[in-house]
């Protein structure tokens, strides 16, 4: 299993929006259709209002890689460019 923690440094101010065009996208709802996506959960940050936290697993690294090659990740990657000023990404292989 492959777990990846995503974390979006929002714009200052720009959290909600960011997770608003996210919802309205409907990335979670799509990831979590995917084939071996266990998990895709979104968490705001209590101490750091600029922050939103990505939780998500996949089965198989391969279902992963499979997801960032959709349409729907690339328009993600749009919007992470106008709402994010930088993203940090952990990866856990279980």
């Amino acid at each position: 299993m492959l777990t990846w923690y995503v974390t979006y440094h929002c714009k200052k101010g720009q959290r909600e929006a960011f997770y608003q065009a996210l919802c309205e996208l409907g990335v979670r709802e799509y990831s979590r259709g995917e084939y071996g996506n266990i998990r895709y959960d979104y968490f705001f940050a209590a101490e750091h209002p600029d922050d939103l936290l990505l939780v998500e697993s996949w089965t198989n690294p391969d279902f992963q890689q499979a997801h960032c090659k959709t349409k729907r990740f690339a328009r993600l990657q749009e919007l992470k460019a106008q709402f994010c000023e930088r993203v940090e990404i952990e990866k856990v292989n279980w």
